[in-house]
């Protein structure tokens, strides 16, 4: 991957480091498309792919101050400051459930507005509770906080499509 580390000590969670730039969206979705091919469950790849891509946009914008994507930096800048968090995503495969999860230095949860179909932004959240099956945040010990999404691995063939149960979000 060009811009990110993964890390595997469990098969079934694994988690690269993403670098603070525009390309790391990029590298978010070709983890996440090794990382479901691996465990055989590419067909969830374009859910977990656009969620993925819709919280680290959200992470690269607001969680490090980028209010627009092309004024995220497009070459490596120097290092985090010691105590500051990079943008991690993670992938949890715990049957019949994946977790797409995305840390990030700030504190301050996720907020869906009102969409507005005009505007070139502010969809991302909705786009998450659409395709997957819920999803939410929680602070970090100390700092920052994680924003995950969860989807259904596989459903019976014969079964109903579950229903979105709802979403769960930590309150104020």
């Amino acid at each position: 991957m060009s811009t990110g580390t993964a890390l595997a000590t469990d098969p079934h969670v694994v988690s690269c480091t993403l670098a603070p730039r525009f390309e790391a969206v990029r590298t978010a979705r070709e983890f996440a498309r090794t990382t479901l091919e691996g465990w055989g469950l590419g067909d969830l790849f374009d859910d977990v792919a656009l969620v993925a891509s819709e919280l680290v946009t959200n992470a690269l914008r607001h969680a490090l101050g980028q209010r627009e994507p092309s004024l995220v930096p497009t070459q490596a800048s120097p290092q985090p400051a010691a105590g500051s968090l990079p943008i991690r995503i993670s992938l949890v495969h715990r049957a019949p459930q994946v977790v797409c999860a995305v840390s990030d230095p700030s504190s301050i949860g996720p907020i869906a507005r009102e969409a507005d179909f005009v505007a070139e932004s502010g969809r991302g959240l909705h786009l998450v509770d659409s395709f997957s099956r819920s999803w939410g945040w929680h602070p970090l010990a100390g700092a920052g906080k994680v924003v995950w999404a969860l989807f259904d691995a596989h459903l019976p063939e014969a079964a109903e499509p579950l229903p979105n149960l709802g979403r769960h979000r930590r309150s104020a």
